[in-house]
């Protein structure tokens, strides 16, 4: 791997007898926005927090630069849970420059790097207010200054953009994109999976503890189903239904969406439709992240065989 990769290697972690993670791997390379998604309980965080060593995991490793994480390698990274880490009761200013000073920096180094990131997070007029007087929207900025604060050199974020607001998210689009221009490794984990679309170099999908997917957006998109978008009039419900190697997704008063198997036969499907009457439409259509997400998290026979791997 390249220096100052981030590798998660066959990490496993159980409560008992519930899997929590399976042999969990996947790489962030220096300068790349990687997007970690999964349902509710996939193990995102638990992933994460095994990366910054505040879980142990029960086998695989975590290794940053080819050498397993330390001590001094945590102190180089920028971790923001998804939960608020912060102290309630003491002032944005204060708070960011103690916790700079854990990371090393000095008094003077601290306090300069506190005042550059209130003023980038557009935080200058809440420097001198407790956190927990904050709004949910200013208390993440925080976070993510808190992250950001020691200058590290990897970033770890657990839903970074949850309760912003749209100029909040692109000014956090924006940073995160800045730190990744500087070659700094980035991963972060979102439900709101258009930005990860428009965000992300690559994208991992973990389902139940497993990786599903890993590659860029068009690597997946790219090997997933294809997709036909027919617009038929006159077509009657279910007109499709039989197709060989069809699935019918949806069909509307705008057309029929449909997905096929490689086996399937497209003509075979554009003679269906126009024995219905006149086609006006019959176009290929990619997936969205989205629709590949929830493919991916619903199919229960999903394997790691069957995984996409950049």
């Amino acid at each position: 791997m390249p220096d100052n990769t981030l590798e998660i290697d066959r990490i496993s972690k159980r409560y008992g007898d519930i899997v929590a993670l399976d042999s969990v791997s996947f790489d962030v390379r220096p300068g790349e926005l990687f997007g970690f998604v999964g349902s509710n309980g996939a193990g995102k965080t638990t992933t994460m927090r095994i990366a910054l060593g505040v879980l142990a995991a029960d086998s695989g490793e975590v290794r940053y630069n080819g050498h397993p994480i330390n001590h001094e390698t945590r102190t180089r990274i920028g971790y923001m849970p998804e939960e608020r880490g912060l102290y309630p009761k003491m002032k944005v200013l204060d708070q960011l420059v103690y916790l700079a000073q854990l990371h090393g920096l000095s008094t003077n180094e601290a306090h300069k790097s506190a005042e550059e990131w209130i003023l980038r997070l557009g935080l200058r007029e809440r420097r001198g207010d407790e956190v927990q007087k904050l709004s949910l929207g200013n208390q993440q900025r925080v976070q993510l200054a808190a992250a950001l604060v020691h200058h590290p050199t990897v970033l770890v974020l657990d839903e970074p953009f949850s309760g912003l607001d749209p100029l909040a998210v692109d000014v956090m689009s924006q940073v995160l994109r800045e730190k990744a221009a500087e070659g700094v490794p980035v991963v972060f984990s979102s439900h709101q999976l258009d930005l990860v679309e428009r965000l992300c170099d690559r994208v991992g999908i973990i389902r139940a503890g497993r990786m599903v997917a890993t590659g860029t957006v068009d690597e997946l998109t790219t090997s997933a189903a294809t997709q036909l978008r027919v617009g038929a009039p006159h077509a009657p419900e279910g007109w499709a239904a039989q197709l060989p190697g069809v699935r019918v997704l949806s069909q509307n008063g705008s057309g029929t969406l449909l997905e096929l198997t490689p086996e399937a036969d497209d003509q075979a499907v554009l003679n269906a439709a126009l024995a219905t009457g006149p086609v006006t439409e019959f176009s290929r259509r990619r997936p969205s992240l989205t629709e590949l997400f929830r493919s991916a998290v619903s199919d229960d026979t999903a394997s790691p065989e069957g995984e996409a791997r950049a």
